[in-house]
């Protein structure tokens, strides 16, 4: 049961509903409870049976989609939401002239690792700090919101103090800390799916922020692991229906990290819209023969700008918008 509280309700009608609660539970009552019982209490707007594990991320709580707001651009409405850029920040002008050709293709959000952590410890683990500057060089040169990666508590702030969204990687999908610190960060979270969780276990660690505040949370559907070693890890496309069924909060793919090879990437991305999500986040390097990290799975601007056109075409199918983009030129990957 999920109660909830009128805005001006005084401090004692909530003690009041407490020692309801505290009643009911002392007489091990194992059904369900009746909402009438709370209705009638004094300062008590609503009280909303509940019967998942998850509570402020379900449909029982929230019927209709909710709409993350970032500068006005909304993510989870008829609009797709696309975010693209490389995995790693690894110089300023590499971060800046991606950023100027993703503009010039109609993208509003430029990803980019500045924190990366990498299953070895020897992989490049990202500029860190440095990395945070060039993004906030390119936001100002370019005008595009960032979306980068938070690692731990440590670096939270930093991280928040540069990034319009907060990136949660799969690994750190279990790290409590973290999400409870979140719950208290006024910023959009995107909350990726771990590469060994369950749907459940990813709504659940939603709650975490949700439960802490922050009601911005946007939904990632990165892969799974599997048996299958023809790719780097398995798109379960099976998710975003269900997640949807079960949850308010948008969901955007990631293709890129899926299915792990650029020639991938498109098809995927087609086939994730079509399947429901509300936007892609997507690997786009300048050279990704010459990437520190990624560079299999990334896509060259002018072979995104097919996608993208690809996507414009796909999206009222589906009675769903992407911003008119100009013609992409060139040829490559």
């Amino acid at each position: 049961m999920l109660i909830v509280m009128k805005l001006n309700a005084p401090r004692s009608d909530v003690e009041r509903v407490k020692e309801k609660i505290l009643a009911i539970g002392v007489t091990g009552n194992k059904g369900k409870v009746d909402p009438e019982l709370f209705l009638n209490l004094p300062g008590v707007l609503e009280a909303i049976p509940v019967t998942k594990p998850f509570k402020l991320v379900s449909r029982d709580v929230k019927t209709e989609n909710s709409v993350i707001q970032v500068d006005g651009i909304r993510i989870g409405g008829r609009e797709l939401t696309v975010v693209a850029g490389p995995c790693s920040v690894e110089s300023r002008d590499q971060i800046i002239d991606l950023a100027f050709a993703l503009k010039n293709l109609g993208i509003r959000f430029l990803r980019g690792g500045a924190y990366k952590p990498r299953t070895s410890p020897y992989s490049f683990q990202g500029l860190k700090d440095e990395a945070l500057l060039y993004l906030k060089e390119a936001r100002e040169a370019t005008g595009l919101r960032i979306v980068t990666e938070v690692k731990d508590t440590a670096t939270l702030a930093a991280v928040a103090e540069c990034a319009d969204i907060l990136q949660v990687g799969a690994r750190n999908m279990h790290n409590y800390s973290l999400l409870e610190a979140l719950g208290s960060v006024r910023k959009p979270v995107l909350l990726k799916r771990g590469f060994a969780a369950t749907i459940e276990e990813l709504l659940m660690s939603a709650e975490y922020i949700l439960s802490g505040g922050n009601s911005n949370v946007i939904l990632s559907e990165r892969a799974i692991r599997t048996f299958e070693t023809a790719t780097r890890i398995t798109p379960d496309l099976n998710s975003i229906p269900i997640i949807k069924k079960l949850s308010h909060l948008p969901i955007i793919v990631d293709p890129s990290h899926g299915i792990g090879v650029w020639d991938g990437v498109t098809p995927m991305s087609l086939a994730a819209i079509a399947a429901g999500a509300d936007g892609l986040i997507i690997e786009v390097h300048q050279d990704p023969a010459m990437a520190l990290s990624d560079g299999y799975q990334s896509l060259k601007p002018s072979r995104f700008g097919r996608l993208l056109e690809k996507l414009q075409q796909l999206a009222p199918i589906l009675d769903r918008t992407l911003t008119r983009l100009p013609e992409s030129a060139g040829v490559g990957r």
